[in-house]
């Protein structure tokens, strides 16, 4: 019976046999498998050395790196004997991992690569932290063999001790120490038990029906608890994990692997979307027609035989000629995706639905360890625009201002070191205030309106849902980011930051010239054609809603230049500041009606 992380072993290997491939990573350009047995040896390994190197329960480690068997190794090893697992992303400042380093007092650090190596040597030399060690082999640095080889040899000295530790680790126990800090504050160390995790990965089980025949590609960070679970979850499954090499090679990495599965966010689907429909418009007249007539009927799916005969006969004659090619173009496996992180455009899943790619979208927070909600395969308790119902053994309200809250397995034992805060979002009853607001759709499916601190009210006292105004603006094509301002303000405005590539093609078939991107948002024509696009979408929102003023900006918003958390949400915080001049000229300005 699975009760803490490290049970997984023990029921993979009954359950699957201990030849069964279980991850697998690309080694020099060839994807080398681990199997169960792999798997066991090298966790177990990783116990042995960390005890011979003194560590113990309640002691930290953190670990900063891409995704990678390695990284599971260690999660397991150290989760066998009792130390907390402290997952950092590789991306952040220097001054975040500073902070989180000092915070959470690790005693080891396990790093990827040479680029993160660098970054942190001189941070652990401060905090004294006692070790950093590499996956990759870097000169002058300690590699993390010398750990497995160092627990291989003492493996009989410490046989007695490890099976007396692992009896000890309750599912009550701390198991993983996560750092969030959403968009904005300094990040909060979020504790959750092996229960809080065990009891999630359990209850999503019946979602689908994929096992020890399927394959999933990772490629969302591991150190984000969203990508962590379904990792823990694939593996209680029985499914061969592969991780992708990189962000940029998820396509690629995708043909190769063929996954039955993988799990995203919505930005990402968007791209993928936006790069087919690309790929449609410029296909020849008549190709074209039958593209974007297939792209219409999949825009009217609905799911549970819903449709009718003659739209059921029409969508095997497109998917015979469009839809076929685009499940091709993702590896032509894929059954499922899983969405969450934020909300997902209802068009897309849609779709891609008529597309025969199921889409479950899901909603949870690192605080929910995380999934409180997520569409059911299984079932077929899917409604799109919403994020599916609420998992068994989890309970969810509604405050008075609509707010959700939610009490189960899956909350957090707490912040860390932080009793005020904690009890600023776990009410005296124990339930767990999570910020969003949200409704239920027939008495089951929840379904998230906004982000209760992203609200903002104008002068006028109207309040507005930035999210779902930004949502509606990037269904363009010309739209890659935007952020709705403009709380005590009049009018609502925006800062988009456009789709390049798709602006620099326009620009060409327009005879439209310029030097770089700083010239190109100035240019009157590329403006002209951003106002038609607003004018055109603010006819789908309401009055106060629409977006009175714009500005384009030359950058392009990623995790790396500050803009996006690392799950792609906009850090609105910073963007604000960065573009405070911006938005200050933005709203002085008389008039309302248009960019001027």
């Amino acid at each position: 019976m699975v009760q803490r992380t490290f049970d997984i072993l023990e029921h993979i290997n009954r359950s699957f046999g201990s030849d069964h491939h279980v991850l697998a990573a690309k080694i020099d350009g060839i994807w080398v498998h681990t199997n169960i047995s792999q798997f066991l040896e090298c966790s177990n390994a990783i116990s042995c050395g960390l005890l011979e190197m003194g560590l113990s329960k309640g002691d930290k480690i953190a670990v900063i790196s891409n995704n990678r068997p390695e990284w599971n190794c260690v999660d397991m090893g150290m989760s066998t004997i009792g130390v907390v697992h402290v997952p950092i992303y590789p991306t952040i400042s220097a001054d975040d991992f500073t902070y989180i380093l000092c915070h959470a007092e690790p005693k080891l650090i396990f790093v990827s690569d040479k680029a993160i190596y660098e970054k942190i040597k001189e941070i652990a030399e401060k905090l004294e932290i006692k070790d950093v060690y590499c996956f990759n082999k870097v000169k002058g640095a300690k590699h993390w063999s010398e750990i497995v080889e160092l627990g291989k040899e003492n493996t009989f000295k410490h046989k007695d001790n490890l099976a007396s530790l692992k009896m000890c680790v309750t599912p009550s126990d701390l198991s993983t120490l996560i750092y969030t800090s959403g968009t904005t504050g300094t990040p909060k160390g979020v504790m959750l038990s092996h229960n809080n995790l065990v009891s999630n990965l359990l209850a999503i089980c019946n979602n689908h029906d994929l096992g020890p025949d399927h394959i999933s590609l990772s490629f969302l960070p591991l150190s984000h608890i969203y990508e962590r679970i379904l990792n823990y979850h694939f593996q209680y499954k029985g499914l061969c994990i592969y991780y992708a090499e990189n962000m940029g090679t998820i396509m690629e990495n995708i043909k190769e692997v063929k996954p039955h599965i993988f799990s995203t966010v919505p930005r990402l689907l968007e791209r993928v979307y936006s790069g087919i429909i690309g790929k449609g418009k410029d296909l020849p007249f008549f190709k074209k027609q039958i593209f974007f007539w297939a792209v219409n009927l999949g825009n009217k799916y609905k799911r549970n035989e819903e449709n009718g005969w003659l739209y059921n006969f029409q969508l095997k004659l497109a998917d015979k000629l469009v839809f076929s090619k685009w499940r091709a173009a993702l590896g032509g496996n894929i059954q499922l995706v899983v969405s969450g992180g934020a909300a997902l455009q209802p068009r897309i899943s849609r779709i891609f639905g008529a597309a025969g790619i199921e889409i479950l979208e899901g909603y949870g927070l690192t605080e929910t360890s995380p999934v409180i909600a997520v569409g059911n395969h299984v079932t077929k308790e899917i409604m799109y625009g919403t994020v599916g119902p609420v998992l068994q053994g989890v309970q969810v309200k509604f405050a008075e201002d609509g707010e959700i809250l939610c009490k189960g397995p899956n909350v957090m034992m707490g912040y860390f070191k932080e009793p005020e805060l904690t009890s600023e979002v776990i009410d005296a009853d124990g339930w767990f205030h999570t910020g969003d607001i949200g409704i239920l759709v027939d008495n089951k499916y929840l379904k998230i309106t906004d982000r209760k601190k992203e609200m903002f009210k104008l002068s006028s006292g109207k309040y507005v849902s930035p999210q779902v105004v930004e949502n509606k603006f990037k269904e363009s094509f010309f739209i890659e980011q935007l952020i709705v301002i403009g709380e005590n303000e009049k009018f609502v405005s925006a800062i988009i930051s456009p789709n390049f590539s798709f602006l620099h093609n326009w620009c060409y078939i327009h005879h439209i010239k310029y030097h770089d991107n700083s010239d190109l948002i100035k240019n009157p024509e590329v403006i002209e054609r951003f106002q038609k696009e607003v004018n055109t979408i603010n006819k789908s929102l309401g009055l106060t809603e629409q977006i009175k003023r714009f500005r384009l900006v030359s950058e392009e918003w990623t995790q790396q230049t500050g803009e996006l958390s690392p799950t792609l949400k906009l850090k609105r915080k910073y963007i604000c500041d960065k573009y405070g001049d911006l938005i200050e000229d933005i709203f002085k300005k008389n008039g309302d009606d248009n960019m001027d």
